[in-house]
């Protein structure tokens, strides 16, 4: 079984700002702006659209935040307006498709999909972002954080297959002739633990963060089944000192089973 670290959602170019860890411990993960059909304002968590939450936490002003990549889309009953058909599915495309298939990722290896993070508290009625500077109680102001995960069940690349995931953008994909498309659907149950769903969002726990205390974001644990020896490509460790840095753009980490790999994926998702 491999596992997949997948970085997914808001960052510094798409975005501006972290995701909002919500005062209940919900990791609120954005979708990036894009011009997909879908919009902040079809999106909802507890009676209140991403667009006015991200209205008040008040990013980057150069962001329209009208229309929004909803990739993974793993999270129930976010919708407005619930669709009816809907399935849970992940994306995948161009390159980073490829990265997959040739790094082998195949049904029953599961993706833990992390990203960008900040705590946020309620202030006057809105949203805001704090800090320990200003009142925050994380170890850290920026995290990079797990949020979910999904156990690959299937993998479609038939436009016919695409064709039945409508309000998915990789199936709108099809007809913009995108490259290596593919949609990713999870397994009913999960291996590792049956009594969960092969797919789901994780809340805030300390041991889904991947970032080392007192580092940047970037930098994580060294946890020795992430080294790169244990990863698909050329992958170097670049971090000063202490920690695990994998520098440059990328989107998935292909992470090969080794000793204490599976007990972790476990125990990050239990």
């Amino acid at each position: 079984m491999k596992i997949i670290l997948s970085r997914k959602g808001f960052d510094s170019s798409n975005g501006g700002c972290p995701s909002p860890i919500l005062p209940d411990g919900t990791l609120l993960s954005m979708p990036i702006p894009s011009k997909d059909d879908a919009s902040y304002d079809d999106l909802c968590y507890n009676g209140e659209t991403y667009s006015d939450i991200l209205k008040q936490l008040k990013p980057d002003p150069r962001e329209p935040f009208v229309n929004c990549h909803v990739d993974p889309d793993i999270r129930d009953n976010n919708r407005k307006v619930p669709i009816a058909e809907w399935k849970p599915a992940f994306g995948q495309c161009e390159a980073a498709q490829g990265l997959l298939s040739n790094a082998g990722v195949e049904k029953g290896d599961i993706f833990l999909f992390f990203g960008w993070f900040r705590q946020t508290e309620k202030h006057n009625g809105s949203y805001r972002f704090v800090s320990r500077k200003n009142g925050g109680f994380y170890d850290h102001d920026d995290m990079h954080i797990i949020y979910g995960y999904m156990q690959v069940g299937d993998i479609l690349s038939d436009s016919d297959d695409l064709a039945k995931y409508s309000w998915h953008p990789h199936s709108a994909f099809v007809e913009r002739n995108v490259a290596n498309n593919a949609i990713y659907t999870p397994t009913e149950t999960l291996s590792l633990l049956p009594k969960l769903k092969g797919y789901g969002t994780l809340d805030y726990r300390r041991d889904r963060v991947l970032t080392m205390e007192g580092k940047s974001r970037g930098t994580w644990n060294d946890l020795p089944f992430l080294r790169p020896e244990h990863t698909y490509g050329k992958r170097k460790n670049s971090a000063k000192g202490e920690g695990l840095y994998y520098s440059g753009i990328w989107q998935e980490l292909v992470v090969y089973e080794s000793e204490g790999l599976i007990d972790w994926a476990k125990s990050v998702i239990k």
